[in-house]
């Protein structure tokens, strides 16, 4: 039997309201991902200069790690109250926390002006931007999603998604564009900061679009139907542990080789094989952009037959692509680095696409924004923002990269075995009801 669900009119069209959530979640994966390619290229010499270079790598990809950690502090929080007061204030305050930790690593002195402060400093505003992601995802998607109709929910749904390659596009971009511009020495001493502090222009313009929408009218009908529920966390853990296991699975196996592809990748082809830091940003650019073509066309796929099938070809997708990555990357060839960082690219894209309304139709309306930000923040927060980590320690202890392989094909296999074993829901249940 099918659950019939009713989606009330909005004060505020589907579509200017997808807008906006891209618009916001753009600028939130921007200043969430120029982190990642500072610490692979900068950070490690600018906060952690006493150490074994290789340390200090590893060290720098560890406070990459603490911001994607508490992103399910962030997912906690800000799901409480998003279903309890409403999502949209709840996005306000997340992009605005995330833009003032973004200026403030800026500005931020090196080691050597204020030696050990300088990393402990780092360490709290990671920590900052990583809290504030972890409510902007799910407030983001079940915006976009509450406000569609049923025929374009996974569409509109993954415009949010889309941002994540958007903000890639843009932090990758500026940081190519600054170290064609600048000698090795400047980029090192002050270049690395213009991507910080352009956030500030963002953020003003984001925080403009994003007060102009209206509340969920999901959210709004929930709420007068009956009264929040007083701990939506522990209520959404008690009725659907089950699926938060399963929202994470799905999840982690796609997140996983796109943090190794997109961060991981970026110190591993500089430092062992020798490729041009710009070679490796162009890559990077190349992933985020085959990604958000995949992302849309996959929603759209998954408006006719289903966010469940559409997924199960991602997981399936993504555990062969990954298979030959690093052998590619290993050659040394600029092009086929490319050809293997856009396969990975397009498959998690396919899953990127259909996850914001496959973790939204897991829960009812009145837990959705705490169930959906904790399964999604458990997984791309700390299963996938420990993965560069986790991928260089893999590296160090066997000189190879094989360990890295079978670490995120067995995650990517788990996202597969994840999406076959979740009870059709959405389009696709109701596309499996026979017709009069």
């Amino acid at each position: 039997m099918t659950r019939s669900v009713t989606h009330p009119s909005s004060t505020t069209s589907p579509t200017r309201v997808a807008i906006a959530s891209l618009v916001g979640t753009s600028i939130e994966w921007y200043d969430f991902y120029i982190y990642g390619t500072a610490a692979a290229l900068v950070f490690n010499t600018a906060f952690f200069p006493s150490f074994d270079p290789a340390v200090g790598t590893l060290l720098a990809f560890a406070t990459f790690g603490v911001g994607t950690v508490c992103r399910p502090l962030g997912g906690f929080v800000f799901g409480h109250f998003g279903d309890r007061i409403g999502r949209k204030n709840m996005l306000v305050l997340s992009l605005l926390l995330m833009g003032i930790a973004t200026v403030l690593i800026g500005v931020l002195p090196t080691y050597d002006a204020i030696g050990v402060w300088a990393p402990i400093l780092l360490v709290a505003l990671r920590a900052l931007q990583g809290f504030a992601l972890g409510g902007e995802w799910g407030g983001a998607v079940l915006m976009a999603v509450e406000h569609a109709s049923d025929r374009r929910r996974a569409f509109l749904g993954s415009w949010p998604q889309v941002g994540s390659s958007i903000g890639l596009v843009m932090g990758t971009a500026v940081f190519t564009l600054m170290t064609w511009l600048l000698p090795e020495d400047q980029f090192q001493s002050w270049g690395w900061r213009v991507p910080f502090l352009l956030s500030v222009v963002l953020v003003v313009v984001g925080l403009v679009i994003r007060r102009t929408i209206s509340e969920s009218p999901e959210f709004e009908a929930a709420k007068a139907d009956s009264r929040p529920v007083r701990m939506p966390l522990v209520e959404v853990v008690k009725r659907n542990p089950i699926d938060i296991l399963l929202g994470i699975a799905t999840i982690a196996g796609a997140v996983v080789p796109f943090y190794v592809v997109t961060v991981f990748v970026q110190s591993y082809a500089t430092a062992t094989i020798g490729m041009a830091r710009s070679d490796i940003l162009v890559g990077v650019m190349i992933v985020a952009v085959v990604e958000a073509i995949a992302v849309l066309l996959a929603a759209l796929a998954a408006d006719r037959v289903g966010t469940r099938r559409v997924g199960i070809i991602g997981g399936i997708a993504t555990f062969v692509v990954v298979l030959p990555f690093f052998a590619a990357v290993d050659t040394g060839s600029v092009a086929l680095t490319w050809l293997a960082m856009g396969a990975v690219g397009v498959s998690v894209g396919i899953v990127y696409g259909i996850v914001p309304l496959f973790i939204a139709e897991l829960f009812p309306a009145h837990l959705r924004y705490s169930g959906s930000s904790a399964s999604y923040a458990v997984a791309a927060g700390i299963i996938g923002g420990l993965s560069p980590l986790i991928a260089g320690a893999l590296f160090s202890s066997a000189a190879s990269a094989w360990p890295i392989t079978v670490y995120v094909a067995v995650l990517a296999l788990l996202s597969a075995v994840a999406f076959v074993a979740t009870p059709a829901r959405g389009a696709e249940s109701r596309a499996s009801v026979p017709t009069a």
